[in-house]
C-alpha cells in the first residue's frame, strides 16, 4: 500500500495550490479518502473527505467554502483545491484511507505528506 502526495510549496496570502495524492495497492475506488494536516505544535486535524464514488464530501469548518476535495478513480488520486489561503493553513497535509480487518480493527494509512507554506 502506497499513498504518495505531491503539489504542496509557498504561496502568498489569498493564493491557490493543487494537492493530488496517488494511491497504490488497493483498491482505490472502494474506499473513502480523507485530507487531514498538521500544523507545528498542533495535533493531526481532518480537513476534508470524499466518499469512494465521490458523490458525497465533507469538510473542516475552517476550510469551507475555500477548499475542494474531489477525486479520479481511473487514475487512483484524490485531489485537494486549495483556495484563499490564509497563513494559519500553513501545515503539513496528508492523505488517508482507513481499511476495516477482522483481527486489527480499523487500519490508517497514510501517506508522506506535503508542506503548504502561506506567507508574504
Amino acid at each position: 500500500v502506497q499513498l504518495v502526495e505531491s503539489g504542496g510549496g509557498l504561496v502568498q496570502p489569498g493564493g491557490s495550490l493543487r494537492l493530488s495524492c496517488v494511491g497504490s495497492g488497493f483498491t482505490f475506488s472502494t474506499y473513502r479518502m480523507s485530507w487531514y494536516r498538521q500544523a507545528p505544535g498542533k495535533e493531526r486535524e481532518l480537513v476534508a473527505g470524499i466518499t469512494a464514488g465521490g458523490g458525497s464530501t465533507n469538510y473542516a469548518e475552517a476550510v469551507k467554502g475555500r477548499f475542494t476535495i474531489s477525486r479520479d478513480n481511473a487514475k487512483n488520486t484524490v485531489y485537494l483545491q486549495l483556495n484563499s489561503l490564509k497563513p494559519e493553513d500553513t501545515a503539513v497535509y496528508y492523505c488517508n484511507y482507513v481499511r476495516s480487518t477482522l483481527q486489527f480493527g480499523s487500519l490508517n494509512y497514510w501517506g508522506q505528506g506535503t508542506q503548504v507554506t502561506v506567507s508574504s
